[in-house]
């Protein structure tokens, strides 16, 4: 095993953080017998040999002996190895087709390719060409993987028979053997998909496994699971297929689904091992938010990777994909319930439409009997914001009512469940009853607070129910005034607190605010003084006893960077709402080189200039030679200019905002608002507001929030209400057209 291993100078290759001198232990150690020393091995060739999909040198070297272990029926992970041995040679076909269509894209273009020593440094580095190359030579010990014995090997193999076998004709061929060899759902639905992808590849044997496809889905005796499996890579690879009715087909074979096995909970193939945090080694969100990563990678039913492929196919059809989840909900198995509120939760994140029904849905599972569903629809809920708001009666319900078990813990004090799933149900529920500013909330935070489960939580939402502030707003000064702010590890607390404090405004917890302001100061913590002067910030005119310690930030040397020094003249102006004392501070920041400031602070400072409005009239030159820049700056510096300078300006704040909206969907954020504040001069931005509208999604910006996007739709419909233009949304995909080229859907 491994000859001529440690003849290769492993020295001279690179991986993704340095030299490649580990590989040969790390390909030793996925032989090893022992299971913790394979996984070790096998996480830290995915994260540092085959990075995010890269394929280096040292990645291509190291494929024979990949080889090696795959084709020895004795060695313990053979199924892994086989695995990343697919994913190598998945990645390094990718890549080659990408570069060839960037040359042809550039040949077309009339750009002349040269030979630079950047260009030579990169196919040094890069191994995918020789990669691609050995899979392809390796194809018939793929083909030999997906017939053998371990029904493991079988699956990790299996896509590798779309991807590596030269000749289409005999791929599609061993595809159908395969199909009727296997007696298992997974391996059966792993055979369709590979087709599809072959048909999607291969267009010399795509009219024949479409055909098939078409066959399989018609034949009534085969298994309902089969059959979905076919619909769905059927409709992969028919452009313009019938939604509607290949939805309502599917609706039929979920409704035809049996019971699941007990092995229901094997995936379709290992995954890429997931780093784990220990408790008590990181601040508690950081383990919060790995646990969640965690949750997301795990599927509990057989056919859900072939529905989120049906979900992906579906797209924009909101209409059609709420039928589908309708069906998922109801499902008998618990499983494919909680995969099936996570793609509810993501359908809602990710698209437009009228999801009242659904989200009255995802609350009726709290009543559930199964922990995990009940939690799952919780945190679906929570993740909603206001569009949780038909599910209101449910959540309070939930989080008000006696628990069903002996533990003794009911009503609020389920926050603090000593069961994983019932505590975790009832937090996330009483988050989304906060997320409603609803005050039946407001006991579960109190528990959390006082007791310190899981408080960061409970204070992320305390700043949603003001009208409690009275009771959160003792509690969060005492929860203040307990971190030690040396702790690094505490900042983020520490900065939760700070918000919601500056988001109740209660007098109660200004104190607080202005003594950490203090700490932070003498303690040099500039990133803690920064979250102070924004709490500070939402006070207002009450927090005029800080006036004079924010004015010394806002001096010379008075600060540990520009970025503090702008937040301290932020916060000035909202305490002390005096332009005179402000404007001599900020007009610097308008230079080109940023002035007393950062020069990637100008957004900001737009705004704040903005802000003050026609008493900055003395930036108005400035703003006009910034807005005329190209980008974010030039977006924030156009915004601020119709503030100040008004009607006269309407003309240039257009001209600005129209097209880098067109050339940046990300800038609507701040352009909307802006023509919302211009009123009947935003008349010529209505056609571009029109199609906002029209979208079917909530933007290209992968930061967009479900309520970010619902604020930026109604300021369209506020200002095209205005102007008295119609404000409908469309259909982008238009009507549903049938497909008659092969099969049915009924």
């Amino acid at each position: 095993m491994f000859e001529g291993l440690d003849d290769i100078d492993w020295s001279k290759m690179h991986h993704a953080y340095g030299t490649a001198e580990e590989v040969p232990a790390l390909l030793r150690e996925l032989d090893s017998a022992e299971e913790e020393t394979r996984s070790r091995a096998l996480s830290r060739f995915y994260s540092a040999v085959h990075h995010q999909g890269d394929v280096y040198r040292c990645t291509a070297a190291s494929l024979p002996f990949l080889f090696e272990l795959a084709q020895d029926a004795a060695a313990p992970g053979r199924a892994a190895v086989i695995e990343l041995l697919v994913s190598i040679g998945e990645s390094a076909i990718e890549r080659l087709a990408f570069e060839r269509d960037h040359v042809q894209d550039s040949e077309d273009a009339g750009v002349a390719g040269e030979d630079t020593e950047a260009e030579d440094d990169y196919w040094d580095y890069i191994g995918h060409p020789e990669a691609a190359t050995l899979v392809r030579e390796r194809a018939e010990a793929f083909i030999g993987f997906a017939a053998a014995p371990d029904r493991l090997v079988r699956q990790a193999a299996v896509p590798a028979l779309g991807l590596f076998v030269d000749d289409a004709q005999r791929a599609f061929a061993v595809l159908r053997e395969r199909l009727a060899a296997e007696a298992g759902a997974v391996e059966r639905l792993l055979v369709l998909r590979t087709t599809a992808v072959l048909a999607l590849r291969r267009p010399e044997v795509s009219e024949f496994a479409t055909a098939w496809l078409g066959e399989l889905l018609d034949d009534a005796a085969l298994d309902p699971t089969v059959r979905l499996g076919a619909l769905v890579q059927r409709a992969r690879c028919i452009p313009g297929f019938d939604a509607q009715e290949a939805v309502r087909a599917a609706v039929g074979l979920l409704r035809e689904q049996p019971a699941p096995a007990e092995d229901w909970w094997h995936s379709p193939a290992p995954a890429a091992p997931q780093p784990a945090i220990e408790p008590g080694s990181a601040p508690a969100h950081i383990i919060a938010a790995f646990e969640e990563l965690a949750r997301h990678g795990k599927v509990h039913s057989p056919v859900t990777a072939l529905l989120n492929t049906f979900h992906e196919v579906l797209d924009g059809r909101v209409a059609e994909r709420t039928e589908l989840l309708a069906q998922q909900l109801r499902s008998e198995d618990a499983g494919a319930r909680v995969d099936a509120l996570r793609m509810a939760k993501e359908l809602i994140q990710a698209w437009r439409g009228d999801h009242g029904p659904l989200v009255a849905l995802i609350g009726d599972h709290l009543a559930g009997p199964h922990p995990q569903v009940v939690a799952e629809a919780a945190a679906a809920l929570a993740a909603c914001g206001a569009l949780a708001e038909p599910a209101r009666p449910a959540l309070a319900a939930f989080v008000t009512k006696q628990c069903a078990d002996r533990c003794g813990q009911c009503g609020p004090r389920a926050w603090a469940h000593p069961r994983r799933e019932l505590r975790r149900a009832h937090q996330e529920a009483a988050l989304a009853l906060a997320g409603l500013g609803d005050e039946r909330a407001l006991p579960s935070l109190l528990v959390a607070l006082d007791d310190g489960v899981d408080a960061w939580r409970a204070v992320r939402a305390a700043g949603r129910l003001p009208g409690a502030a009275g009771e959160l707003a003792p509690r969060l000064v005492d929860r203040l005034r307990g971190f030690d702010l040396a702790q690094e590890r505490t900042e983020q607390e520490v900065a939760g607190v700070l918000a919601a404090l500056g988001d109740l405004a209660d007098p109660a917890g200004l104190g607080a605010v202005e003594e950490v302001l203090d700490r932070a100061m003498r303690g040099g913590q500039w990133p803690i003084v920064r979250f102070a002067l924004r709490a500070l910030r939402q006070f207002g005119p009450a927090a005029a006893p800080a006036r004079s310690a924010i004015r010394a930030l806002t001096e010379p040397g008075g600060s540990g960077d520009a970025e503090t020094a702008l937040a301290a003249v932020t916060a000035l102006w909202a305490v002390g709402g005096d332009p005179d004392e402000v404007l001599p501070l900020l007009l610097p920041g308008l230079d080109g080189d940023g002035g007393p400031f950062r020069a990637g602070d100008i957004d900001d400072v737009a705004g704040l200039l903005g802000a003050i409005g026609p008493a900055a009239a003395a930036a108005l030159p400035r703003l006009r030679e910034r807005a005329a820049g190209r980008g974010w700056p030039g977006v924030h510096c156009a915004a601020a200019l119709w503030d100040v300078g008004g009607e006269h300006e309407a003309e240039t704040v257009l001209d600005v905002l129209l097209p880098a909206w067109e050339d940046n969907p990300c800038t609507g954020r701040v352009v909307v608002p802006c023509l919302e504040r211009m009123g009947l001069a935003a008349r010529p931005a209505a056609p571009a507001l029109q199609a906002q509208l029209a979208l079917p999604g909530r933007g290209e910006n992968l930061l967009t929030t479900i309520e970010g996007d619902e604020e930026l739709q109604r300021a369209c419909r506020a200002v095209l209400a205005r102007l008295g233009e119609p404000a409908t949304q469309q259909d982008p995909h238009g009507p549903s057209r049938p497909d008659r080229t092969a099969g049915t859907f009924a």
